[in-house]
């Protein structure tokens, strides 16, 4: 195969996590590597900011900044939600792309890296079938984030076990603090998390526990499982009978005995038309206060269990640095419609040792990867023994960022904007 020369584009989508920016640095930093790579550039606010030619040269960036990335959370490029839907929308998708690969035959754009989760790998796909369709010689390659973990066909996805070093940490600290003021009254807190469909989130608070049956969370309420309200109920006033206080943490899709979201609002829909989850927790709250006349207060944990950088997981840093590295050395070889995925090994004495492999984009896109059954306790209030020897790995050693006054020194790129070449989207 006769190699491909030309620029790279590298973008953001969806929501951020605290090491997305670890895998645009190892985009960055293997591309440089490469003579066929002619420039980097970054795409701002992802394929919204590149329909709007909205482009930057990462190639200006200082080398200090790039290393940066590695410790610094949120989306340095910048994000979107904004879906190519060819199905419900498709003149606008046909326009969208029409106009996306006038962008990339104007910047020579010959390698394209996308990092973002489910929606996200199905743009990349979209993509590739249509650089296939059009004849103009391009690699793409997706690059998996996500704090939900649901992508299929990777042991994990880079965002979650920082995610889950943080909520269970967070977790243990208010378990403390609870449990320091219960009383023969009783108390109960309820910490919400994020986690629509899939718990992977909501079930990685276990590791708070370290084994304890005593110590919080004593009951975990998953998306996965059909919940019977006064089951919980009688849940909770045993474990506040046994410890004078319970601590809970619910998804914020968590479901009814019908499947019906309690937390949804069924009036306001999300960018992709799904209701908007707000206030699992505070329901049951609400439930828990007026049939068992117990205190209870609730923790909406919200953006910072995306964004706590100062907690992230050294492990799923170096993933998803290698996750970019990955992505580049795929596309030098001449591979596309691919997503690099991450592989686990276990050694002979028992240690965890990681690498990458891909998996092509259409096994991807749009699938949702849930917690099994099996890794979840027959009455389905605590992740099992088999969910917790998965999940310690993920969260092994600190990231240490530098520090300046006291605070995190995160790093703001310069995004030096190209010059536009085309007419502005209308």
């Amino acid at each position: 195969m006769a190699e491909l020369v030309g620029n790279l584009l590298v973008a953001q989508s969806g929501g951020p996590t605290s090491v997305i920016n670890a895998s645009v640095a190892g985009v960055i930093t293997e591309a440089g590597k490469h003579e066929c790579v002619e420039e980097i550039y970054g795409g701002l606010n992802g394929i919204f900011g590149i329909l709007n030619e909205n482009l930057v040269d990462l190639g200006d960036e200082k080398r200090s900044a790039i290393a940066g990335l590695r410790y610094t959370p949120a989306a340095a490029l910048g994000t979107c939600r904004y879906k190519i839907d060819f199905k419900k929308k498709p003149e606008k998708a046909v326009e969208d792309m029409n106009r996306l690969f006038e962008v990339f035959v104007a910047h020579n754009i010959r390698f394209f890296f996308y990092a973002g989760g489910n929606d996200s790998q199905d743009t990349s796909r979209k993509i590739h079938e249509e650089a296939v369709k059009r004849g103009y010689e391009m690699r793409v390659i997706g690059v998996p984030k996500t704090i939900d973990n649901d992508l299929p066909h990777t042991d994990s996805c880079p965002g979650y076990g920082s995610a889950i070093k943080y909520n269970a940490t967070t977790v243990m600290e208010v378990g403390i603090d609870v449990g320091s003021m219960a009383t023969d009254d009783g108390s109960v807190c309820i910490i919400e998390v994020m986690g629509r469909s899939a718990g992977w989130i909501a079930a990685g608070t276990v590791l708070a526990k370290r084994g304890v049956a005593a110590n919080p969370p004593h009951i975990i309420l998953l998306p996965e499982i059909r919940y019977n309200v006064n089951a919980v109920l009688a849940k909770v006033k045993e474990t506040v009978d046994a410890y004078k206080y319970c601590v809970m943490v619910v998804g914020e899709g968590i479901k009814n005995e019908k499947g019906e979201e309690i937390g949804a609002d069924k009036e306001h829909l999300d960018a992709f038309g799904h209701p908007v989850l707000c206030g699992a927790g505070e329901k049951i709250k609400d439930f828990i206060q007026e049939k068992l006349k117990t205190k209870t207060r609730t923790v909406l944990l919200g953006y910072v269990q995306r964004a706590a950088a100062h907690c992230a997981s050294l492990t799923d840093s170096n993933n998803a640095f290698a996750t970019g590295e990955a992505a580049v050395r795929a596309a030098i070889e001449g591979k596309s419609g691919l997503m690099v995925k991450i592989v686990r090994q276990t050694q002979p004495d028992g240690s965890i040792q990681w690498c990458t492999g891909l998996q092509p984009l259409e096994d991807i896109a749009n699938v949702e990867h849930f917690v099994p059954r099996d890794w979840i306790s027959e009455d389905g209030y605590l992740p099992n023994e088999k969910f917790v020897e998965y999940a310690k790995p993920l969260i092994e050693g600190e990231v240490r960022p530098p520090a300046e006054g006291g605070l995190p020194k995160y790093i703001v790129l310069e995004k030096v904007p190209l010059e536009k070449k085309l007419t502005p989207r209308e």
